[in-house]
């Protein structure tokens, strides 16, 4: 276990990262890292900062200082498109499925940034219900198939750190039991995930550490071992 840990493996680092949309100033020095095959959440209410965390590793906020590190290289100065080459793939809270595109046509549409991403086939074995509705549009897809097909979509693109925004939000509780299993699946691939997440139910068994953000700020770092002697303070700071 101690092998996880070590620097080569570090896929992700944050430090010192702030982040602003016009005047507002958002992330107040955020310090954080991420192993090679982790699943890390980030928690904290509505409006804590932890999407804009997200956006700001794919450079998609008004402005950012700090580190940001990917695989070792420093993204901060990076322009956003050139990020995904590294490996990083979003998928925001509000899916971005192509209403007038069938779920194939959706998944064909990236283009693919780097190898070894997942082919249709696999894509196709992971998400069933994607190839039974492979010629839907994606306006008659229901919330979950939406939820499948964007994650599926940056699967394909060869992405191996996987930024996903509230993926439960508003799915019934046999969707969100697949896409338990299948974030499973894709760290049994050493996948590296981070996961913003409301449903504290779905996040607490799949993660190996979890990052309690309020204000902007990082306020407490808690591993999966450490997690039942930490409850008061969830309870606290998220209701659960």
């Amino acid at each position: 276990m101690s092998d996880l840990h070590t620097p080569e493996l570090e896929q992700l680092r944050l430090s010192n990262v702030h982040a602003f949309y016009g005047e507002s100033h958002i992330l107040h020095g955020i310090d954080m890292k991420v192993h090679r095959g982790e699943l890390v959440t980030l928690l904290g209410r509505n409006g804590s900062g932890r999407s804009t965390i997200l956006k700001s590793i794919m450079g998609m906020v008004g402005r950012r200082t700090g580190s940001i590190m990917i695989n070792g290289k420093e993204t901060a100065t990076l322009p956003a498109f050139r990020i995904p080459r590294l490996g990083a793939g979003y998928c925001p809270e509000e899916r971005g499925i192509f209403a007038s595109l069938d779920v194939e046509e959706n998944l064909l549409l990236p283009p693919t940034v780097r190898s070894g991403g997942m082919n249709l086939d696999e894509i196709y074995e992971m998400f069933p219900n994607l190839y039974e509705r492979r010629r839907s549009q994606g306006t008659r897809l229901s919330g979950g198939e939406q939820q499948m097909l964007a994650m599926a979509r940056i699967l394909r693109t060869g992405a191996n750190l996987l930024l996903l925004d509230e993926i439960t939000e508003g799915l019934a509780p046999v969707i969100v039991q697949k896409l338990a299993e299948v974030l499973v699946k894709l760290k049994e691939k050493n996948l590296t995930i981070i996961l913003v997440e409301q449903n504290f139910c779905f996040a607490a068994p799949l993660a190996d550490r979890h990052y309690l953000i309020e204000h902007g700020r990082i306020i407490e770092e808690i591993s999966a071992a450490e997690l039942p002697g930490q409850m008061e303070l969830l309870h606290r700071q998220l209701g659960v």
